[in-house]
Formats: C-alpha cells, structure tokens, sequence
C-alpha cells in the first residue's frame, strides 16, 4: 500500500451492478461495459470520496426527480373537476383528493369525532392533520381551490415520507447503495405514490427497519408501532423477526420491540377507541365485511374468461353472494395461514439463517396473493421489501411493468364499470393474473436465493451477514462462521 493511500477497510467497498447484476452489465455494454478489474477508481478518504455525486446523493435526486414526475402525472386531476371521467382518462385519480371530500374534511368535519373513518388512526389523524387547516385557510378566503390545495401538501408530506424510505434503505446498503435506486425509480411508484396514504406507512416502517438493523429495539418498536397504528401490513413484519428468533435462540430484543410496538400501537388507538368507539371500530368490521377486491386472486377466478362470452367459475362467484362474505374470509385467511406456515418452515429448515427482508417480502407477498383486496397502491408496500430481499433488476422490473400494466388496465376497467367500454373484461382479469405471476415469480426467486444462499447477492457482498438482521448476525452457526472474500464486483467507493 502506497503511503497516504487509505486503508480498504470494509465500509469502503461499494457494489459496482455493471459487474454484479447481469440485467445492468448487458446494458452498460452499450456504453463501454462493466468497469474491468484493473480500472482505475477513486481512493476513499470518507464514504463518499471527494466527489460531490456519491452514489447516495444520485440515488436521493433520482427519488425526487421520480416524485416530481408524479406530481406532474396527477396534476390533470389536482383542481377536482373530474368530469367526463377525467380522472380515468388521465389515470390520475387519487383517493388523497376523492377523500377530503367524500370524508368530510372539505366541511371541517373532524375524523373519528364527527366523521367515521375507514382507516387505521394514525391515517385518519394524518388526514386531519393536513387537511382541517386547509378547510381553515378556505374559509377565511387565503386559498381558492381548497381540494387542491389538501392534495398539494399531501404530495410534499408523503413525497418526504418516500424519500425517508429510500435513505432508509440507504442507511442499511451503505456497500449497495445502488440498490436504492430500484426504489428510487420503481414504474409503479411513479404511477401510485399518492393515490392513497401509503407512502406515511412504507416511510415509518422503513425507518423502524433500519433501527432494527443498528441494534435499537426500543426505537424499532416505536416506529413499528405507529406504522401499524396508520396501516395493518407493518404488522406482519413480526412474523419474520418470529421465525428469526425461534432459529437462532435470541428473544430478547424480539420481545423489547414487539412490546414497545404495542404499547406505542396502544397508545395511539386507545383515545379514539375509548371516545369515539363507533367510529375507531369501522376500520375493522369494513374490513371483515369486504367482498372480493378488484385485481386478487379471487376476483381472478370470478371473472376468468372462459370462452364464448362465458366468465368465471361458479365456486368463486358464489363466495361473494355472502353479504358478510363469511366463507370468503376463511378461505383467505386460511390460505393465507399456509403459506405463513411454509414460510416458517422455509426458515427452521434453510441451510443458513434467512434474511429478515426475505422473510419480510415473502409474508407480505403472500398477504397480497391470497388476500381478497389488493388495491393498485399495495405495491409500494412490497417495492422496499423486494429491494432489500433481491436487489436485482430484471426480476423486479418484470414485476413493476407487470404493475403498470395492471394500473393502467384498472382505469379501462373502471371506465367500463361506469358505463364506456374500452375493453373486454378479459383484458383487466389477464392483466391481473401477470401482476399475480410476476410477483409469485419474484417470490421463488427469493426462495431460491434462501435455498442456496451462495446465490444470494446480499449476503455475498456482507461476507455472508445480513445487513438488516440487527442480534441476529452474533455468534453465527458454525456453517455459517466462514466469510467469503469480497467479491470482484466490489470496488472502491468514489
């Protein structure tokens, strides 16, 4: 080593995709190729080098760049005059806007106390937090267009609550930074960023990942708390720290988060439950009392074209005939409980521990797939997850067009509902079953990648650790004790 030269400590080796992920390199040979291994890179004096444009910092332009695009996709919809299905034509249509109205924000209606809502707590106060000072600002004539207005704040707050996610990200892959970027710009974040609240719930959650991952189970569980108090999924996440610790032995952080979670899940519901019992309650029996969701796997064998203008099979339509959709929810739920039952399994028998985002993807994967509502903004639950379980880009991409397709499929679908055919229900329920098989796909891809973890692109640039598994990295099985030398794919920050 040349004297002055930094030392190449761990921290320093940065994941080149060129070299590591054969999506980018047979790309990148349109402009050269990968770097080759006797390529001259910049020394590393801090993480970053001297350069201004580190990875991270293109990666955090690339998210704010994704968002303004957005923003700029829904603006047709921003001044609330959806006429002649405006809304389905543009595929702007955003509940954000359709919601301050429909509850009651428009009038000053407070959530929970003088209208009931159909969402989790922390959503309804996120609601109401943003949107009675708009009504205010509307009644004392400082703003016009008070709907555009809620949706404007609306898109700055949640589009912060996106880029938290991607530092998130970030803060866990300082070697693969790149990685964030396939969050960054996810087709299907581009098109749902702020067709609903969601974007509130994937930031907290990605912020109590990261916790997790730097060994702070209190502050885990406080933001794995609120994240469940604004959306149901988070929750499932426990389910992957379960199988984590019935492997390995170690419970005691597991039971510190999972005990902060609910007291902060607790105290955050017990106000509106006690007050407004009517109204907190509505969340959970509209759910129970939902019939088959647009997209899902039910609605799938509902509507299955079966040839000569014939659709769907018998045993799926009749589940929906059910006003309170009783054996429906078994069946879901049931369903749903195997594959959880196969994910543990997966986990107690693979040949090293699983990863926590592996096993976090593949539970709220399996939630979507066998659940009866898979509304379009659900991706953004899964994007973060599936980019720290396999950061690699023609998997991913395969699935998000698959989204967009969806997506767009959807608006014609709706358009069809309320009276102007664009195209044979066929199309909507075959455009669903390839959002289906694409994620499934995605699924045994990770699968695969536990099953034989040499395979595993995450786990090789950490010298078989997983970045985000926090006390379950320490004292390691002895299969699992060897390192395995950085890869050539690792090079020098800069």
């Amino acid at each position: 080593m040349r004297p002055g030269q930094p030392s190449l400590r761990p921290e320093h080796l940065v994941d080149e995709p060129a070299n590591s992920d054969r999506f980018i390199g047979g790309l990148s040979e349109s402009i050269g190729g990968p770097l080759g291994t006797h390529a001259v890179r910049s020394s590393v004096r801090l993480p970053g080098g001297g350069r201004f444009w580190t990875p991270a910092r293109v990666v955090l332009l690339l998210i704010c760049a994704m968002l303004s695009f957005h923003w700029v996709q829904k603006s047709p919809c921003r001044d609330a005059a959806w006429t002649d299905m405006k809304q389905y034509k543009y595929f702007c249509y955003t509940d954000v806007l359709a919601l301050y109205y429909a509850e009651g924000l428009s009038e000053g209606q407070v959530p929970y106390k003088d209208h009931p809502v159909e969402y989790p707590v922390l959503t309804g106060a996120f609601m109401g937090v943003l949107g009675l000072p708009v009504h205010d600002l509307k009644q004392r004539g400082v703003v016009q267009n008070d709907g555009q207005t809620f949706y404007d704040v609306n898109a700055v707050v949640l589009g912060a609550f996106g880029i938290a996610a991607v530092a998130a990200t970030l803060a866990v892959r300082r070697r693969r930074p790149w990685d964030a970027a396939l969050l960054a710009v996810a087709p299907a974040l581009f098109v749902s960023a702020t067709v609903n609240w969601d974007l509130f719930t994937v930031g907290l959650t990605a912020v109590a990942m990261v916790y997790w991952a730097k060994r702070k189970p209190v502050l885990a569980g406080v933001f794995l708390g609120l994240a469940t108090a604004a959306k149901f999924y988070p929750m499932l996440i426990i389910g992957a720290l379960l199988v984590l610790s019935l492997r390995t032995g170690k419970w005691k952080d597991f039971f510190v988060a999972v005990g902060t979670g609910v007291v902060t899940w607790g105290v955050v519901n017990a106000p509106v439950a006690y007050f407004f019992w009517d109204s907190w309650i509505k969340f959970w029996s509209f759910n129970q009392e939902r019939g088959i969701d647009w997209g899902t796997l039910w609605y799938i064998g509902a509507h299955f074209p079966r040839g000569s203008g014939q659709y769907g099979f018998p045993f799926f339509g009749n589940l929906d005939t059910d006003p309170q959709h009783g054996t429906l929810n078994i069946l879901y739920l049931g369903l749903f409980l195997i594959c959880c039952a196969g994910i543990l399994i997966l986990g107690l028998t693979a040949p090293r521990t699983p990863r926590l985002a592996q096993l976090a993807f593949l539970i709220v994967a399996a939630f979507l797939i066998t659940g009866k509502v898979w509304s379009q903004q659900y991706v953004l639950w899964l994007i973060p997850l599936a980019v720290l379980a396999r950061p690699k880009w023609g998997a991913f991409l395969a699935w998000q067009i698959a989204e967009v397709i969806y997506f767009v499929s959807f608006y014609g679908e709706l358009m069809g509902a309320s009276g102007r055919q664009v195209f044979p229900e066929g199309v909507f329920v075959l455009a669903s079953l390839l959002r289906l098989v694409t994620l499934a796909i995605l699924v045994g891809y990770v699968i695969r990648d536990i099953r034989r973890p040499e395979e595993d692109l995450v786990r090789t640039t950490y010298e078989g650790q997983d970045p985000d598994a926090g006390v379950y990295n320490d004292e390691l099985p002895e299969e699992e004790e060897g390192l395995a030398p950085p890869p050539p794919a690792l090079a020098r920050a800069g």
